[in-house]
């Protein structure tokens, strides 16, 4: 009887090796606290990826280690994902197929437009473009590449944390005692903790309205819940990958749940502060730990990865000019 689909350090450094030459090793900055007195925090500035968010690296781990056919690929995304799938097919000249929801942002769909994939806008939220995508791909045999749910999808996330483990110490900074990590599938936290493997505690971060990972934490299995967030476009996953979750439960240590109001406070405070210009869901896990989500004991070394700059501009003006 063939064995689960798991990920693991090794994994994570195979897809580093196939996908390096195609992504930016994203820095790193040391940060004041937004709590008096605590250490300074280590921000991952994974917004600064090809396509504005993380997505990129899934992306090209599935499409240099998973042959597609000749009507190319297809995907479903609230947005980022989209974007990355379309960069990446377009370096590699893959055709690509994109289903997003109508709640998805307009920048969003216009980059995915102009990385050159065709863009299929229908249905109320993401469940409903994934669906639509099952269904395309059950009919044409294009290559199915889901934003979370594969062991293909998690690998290559989790190279953020080998770059962030990495980079703390090539550049002589301390470790990191605890990565917090923003979830909407659990792609990225699965791949992230099965990197870490509890060397490092890493707590989810999900919105109050959208909260996927902690309910099926909670169920001990994937189960549906309502999608309600000023961050669904990128956190509004209906509910988590079975493999994400089985990696969850054994290295992810919990989940920690933001509400809206904190997350457009952290959009502000990271652009005033340090000139960070993320959407809302690239700011879900500094808003956990500037709300008090997300309490650590005095001398906890906390990172935070800053994963998505997909933002309506217009938007963020209004709301730091607020």
């Amino acid at each position: 009887m063939p064995s689960e689909p798991n990920v693991v350090e090794a994994d994570i450094r195979a897809a580093y090796a196939v996908i390096a030459p195609h992504v930016r090793r994203t820095p790193l900055i040391e940060a004041g606290s937004p709590i008096e007195g605590r250490p300074p925090i280590s921000l991952k500035l994974e917004f600064l990826q090809h396509a504005g968010s993380f997505k990129p690296r899934g992306a090209f781990h599935n499409l240099l280690t998973r042959a597609a056919p000749p009507v190319g690929c297809a995907t479903a995304s609230g947005g980022n994902h989209g974007a990355a799938v379309a960069y990446a097919a377009g370096k590699l000249g893959v055709k690509a197929r994109v289903f997003v929801p109508e709640i998805a942002a307009p920048p969003k769909i216009a980059k995915i437009k102009a990385y050159g994939a065709e863009v299929v806008v229908k249905g109320a939220a993401y469940a409903d473009a994934q669906a639509l995508c099952d269904a395309y791909v059950a009919e044409s045999g294009a290559l199915a590449i889901h934003p979370y749910a594969s062991a293909a999808t998690v690998a290559g996330q989790g190279t953020v944390g080998l770059e962030w483990e990495d980079d703390l110490a090539r550049l002589g900074l301390p470790p990191i005692d605890t990565a917090l990590v923003a979830v909407g599938g659990g792609g990225l936290v699965a791949g992230i903790a099965a990197w870490f493997d509890r060397r490092v505690k890493v707590v989810g971060v999900e919105p109050e309205g959208s909260r996927a990972l902690d309910a099926a934490l909670a169920a001990g299995k994937p189960v549906d819940v309502p999608v309600k967030s000023i961050a669904a476009d990128s956190l509004g996953a209906k509910s988590v990958g079975a493999l994400n979750l089985a990696i969850a439960r054994r290295v992810v240590d919990h989940v920690a749940l933001v509400a809206d109001a904190a997350i457009l406070t952290a959009q502000r405070t990271l652009w005033r502060e340090l000139q960070i210009a993320v959407e809302p869901g690239g700011a879900a896990a500094f808003a956990a730990l500037a709300s008090g989500a997300y309490r650590p004991q005095a001398g906890e070394r906390v990172g935070v990865l800053v994963c998505g700059a997909n933002v309506d501009l217009d938007a963020l003006a209004g709301l730091v000019a607020g």
